[in-house]
């Protein structure tokens, strides 16, 4: 690194500001780098005087933070900036669509966001709900709540029971995938993926079987959807896909609820003999009248496996760590890549 720090600028509006920016982090990044806030009300378009505004106020900067508010880092802004080497997207789900991506590619500019932080929690989760599914505690709690405290020895007829040694099948690895095979290590599992923009050395070095996703439905005991919803995993999972899932097996969703068609899930959970633990669901909010509502196989949470209480601000820590690396001179851990874009728009990788 030079002697003199690198400059970084914040671009967003005042509620992310207040909500992601924490003093310990500003300090971390003090401590490696000079930075300024660009506060934005609404960055979709932007008016001649508050073009001139960023335009100037980027010229000597090295790093570019985004998120909502401000406007698209289109190549006319690159240009204006010509010692910027680095742009990330703070907001972690909004797959860097703030980017240009292969303008800043074309550049040589790095592209990082934070799109792994939710794999923390979404991965704890989905094991959460694993666990709570191979008992199939939800109709224990049902029958709590409904005033009957005894136990329902019928409630297990189709529950998986154990973890340890059961055979693990992902529909989709990303960032929250591969979280998620690190906490299964310790019950020694066998874990089957299904993920054709994986390259293929992830396997062997990971631990995990490469497979179809036919595979993954009809032979795995436990099977967890943790693909992003794009063009083409909408309604990924159907009728069909569903009824290659034999008696006995847990489905998780911690995904998106549109991966699954929600009324061919229901008519397969209708018939007893598989469990579910959702925390995503078509539409949401779930209809209060909605059967899944009601099913003794089901355990539903509101899509909350992100929300931890402190979720905003883990993402800025994540990306004060990605600039320190980056401006220390190491490679950074969450790049955005062709492949990484392919997947997320829900094209056919190279």
């Amino acid at each position: 690194m030079a002697n003199s720090k690198p400059k970084v600028l914040l671009v967003c509006n005042q509620g992310i500001h207040d909500a992601y920016i924490a003093p310990v982090d500003v300090q971390r990044l003090n401590n490696f780098a000079t930075w300024e806030w660009f506060p934005c009300k609404d960055g979709s378009s932007l008016d001649d005087a508050q073009t001139e505004k960023i335009l100037e106020a980027i010229s000597d900067i090295d790093g570019l933070v985004v998120s909502y508010g401000s406007p698209m880092i289109s190549s006319e802004i690159m240009d204006a900036a010509l010692n910027l080497k680095i742009i990330g997207e703070l907001e972690d789900d909004r797959f860097a669509s703030r980017i240009d991506l292969e303008a800043a590619w074309k550049r040589g500019i790095c592209t990082v966001d934070t799109t792994n932080g939710s794999s923390y929690p979404v991965a704890e989760w989905a094991l959460a709900l694993i666990l709570i599914s191979l008992r199939n505690a939800g109709a224990q709690f049902r029958r709590i709540v409904a005033g009957r405290t005894t136990r329902d020895p019928d409630a297990f007829r189709y529950a998986g029971g154990l973890l340890s040694g059961k055979r693990v099948g992902l529909i989709g690895c990303g960032h929250m995938g591969r979280r998620l095979i690190k906490y299964l290590h310790p019950f020694e599992t066998e874990i089957w993926v299904y993920d054709p923009y994986l390259p293929r050395e992830m396997a062997e070095a990971l631990g995990f079987l490469q497979t179809s996703l036919e595979n993954v439905l009809s032979k795995c005991q436990v099977i967890v959807c943790l693909a992003p919803l794009t063009p083409k995993t909408r309604g990924m999972i159907g009728s069909h896909e569903l009824n290659l899932i034999p008696s006995g097996r847990v489905l998780v969703n911690v995904s998106r609820g549109a991966i699954i068609d929600s009324e061919a899930l229901v008519e397969r959970l209708k018939r007893g003999d598989i469990i579910a633990g959702l925390d995503v669901f078509d539409p949401e909010p779930i209809p209060p009248d909605n059967e899944i509502i009601h099913l003794p196989n089901v355990f539903l949470t509101p899509h909350f496996a992100y929300f931890t209480g402190n979720q905003y601000r883990e993402s800025f820590e994540l990306m004060v760590d990605e600039l320190d690396r980056f401006f220390h001179g190491h490679q950074t851990f969450f790049d955005l890549t062709p492949r990484s874009l392919a997947n997320r728009q829900g094209i056919d990788p190279d």
